[in-house]
Parts: structure tokens; C-alpha cells; sequence
């Protein structure tokens, strides 16, 4: 299964989320989007956010890691994101909307947020294989992420995050880090079972015990 950082690679431009000129970000809802670094595009989810931003241009900030997918023209849009720059901005964050990759998923549960996954999916020259439609499907089905393998289910999922954010939020609880730690053995286990679905034997990335410094993958 391969990994790809929503952090910057080495020698590429990376930067904060950009501030949305002329528009007070107050009483709208912060909607942060990662695609990942994977070099296959992603222009299914773009495209699908391109068309869904103005109908809600006065409720949403939206904040765009597109990676290597052209967004120049999406409000919010970044490339890349370095490590406290991904943090602030998931942290700051109502929801959040990611591509399948298992550790972007991690970093997301680990502050809090339950994710609206995007799995990439090969049929589409999203990426090589199909280990992230597997893995948010497993995912999604322990109830972990909420799963979009379409643009209706995307647009159903932000008008239900819009409306309710909390459905999204891991809620603050006096067992709220015991929960959130268990959530993550449980991607983990998901991770390892589909490694050794795939080759016979464990692989050698557990997320869960990865330090939280090493920034997002997936």
C-alpha cells in the first residue's frame, strides 16, 4: 500500500492556508480540503468542489490542498501544506474532506474530526491500485469516516456537516482522548489487515505509533 504526504515534498513550494481577499471569514463555516501529493490528479474532487463552492459562497471559507491537480481558479486553493500549517488548519477546521489515504484519515481523527473521505479511485487515473476505495469503505462501514464515492453523496454530506457541524466532531468529552486513541488502533488494524490481504505479511508502517511530527500521510 503506498503513502504520500499531504505535507510538502522536499523541494517543492509549500505555504499557509491564503486568506480569502474581501470576505470576512466570521460566522462562516471553515471547510479544509486535502487531496494529498500523489502526482495522479484528482480533478473528480476538484471538479465536484468547483461547482459546489458559489452555491454556498456566503455560509463557507473553503481551503484547498490540491496538490497536483489544477485549482487555480477554487477560492482558498494551496498546494501543499507544511506540517504546522496542516495542523492549524485541520484544527481550525468544521469539517473536513480528504482523499483515502490512511494517515491524512489519522491526522484528521487525531484532532477531533471525523472526515469526509474521498477515496481516489483508479478507474478514474486517480491513482495506481484501489487499496484507498477498500480502505475508506472499511472505514465507512465501522463508522469511523463518512464515505463519498460520488458528487450527490459529497454535496449530501456538506449540506448535513453545514447544518449540524457537531456529526462531524469527535465530541469534547472526559473520554474523548481514550476515544480518539481507540479510533486510531482501529484505522491502524484496517491498515494492517488490508496490507496483508495484499502481500501475506505485515507490513512495516503502523500509523498509529508514527509521532504525530511526522506529518500527515496517505
Amino acid at each position: 500500500m503506498s503513502t504520500e504526504r499531504v505535507v510538502a515534498p522536499v523541494g517543492s513550494e509549500f505555504g499557509r492556508v491564503p486568506r480569502q481577499r474581501n470576505r470576512s471569514g466570521v460566522g462562516r463555516a471553515q471547510v479544509l480540503v486535502m487531496v494529498g501529493t500523489d502526482k495522479h490528479p484528482f480533478d473528480r474532487l476538484v471538479d465536484w468542489l468547483r461547482s459546489w463552492q458559489p452555491t454556498v459562497s456566503d455560509r463557507v471559507v473553503l481551503s484547498v490542498q490540491h496538490g497536483h491537480t489544477g485549482a487555480d481558479d477554487v477560492p482558498g486553493a494551496v498546494p501543499f501544506l507544511g506540517h504546522a500549517e496542516l495542523q492549524t488548519a485541520i484544527s481550525a477546521a468544521d469539517l473536513v474532506i480528504c482523499h483515502g489515504g490512511p494517515a491524512t484519515i489519522l491526522e484528521a481523527r487525531r484532532h477531533g474530526r471525523v472526515p469526509i473521505v474521498v477515496p481516489r479511485d483508479p478507474s478514474h487515473g486517480e491513482h495506481v491500485d484501489d487499496h484507498q476505495l477498500r480502505f475508506a469503505r472499511r472505514l465507512g462501514a465501522a463508522g469511523l469516516v463518512v464515505v463519498c464515492e460520488t458528487r450527490a453523496a459529497l454535496v449530501a454530506a456538506l449540506t448535513a456537516g453545514l447544518a449540524e457541524p457537531s456529526r462531524f466532531v469527535v465530541r469534547a468529552d472526559p473520554d474523548s482522548a481514550r476515544a480518539r486513541a481507540a479510533a486510531v488502533a482501529r484505522v491502524g488494524e484496517i491498515v494492517e489487515d488490508l496490507v496483508v490481504a495484499a502481500n501475506g505479511r505485515r507490513g512495516w508502517w503502523r500509523p498509529w505509533s508514527r509521532s504525530p511530527r511526522s506529518g500527515a500521510r496517505g
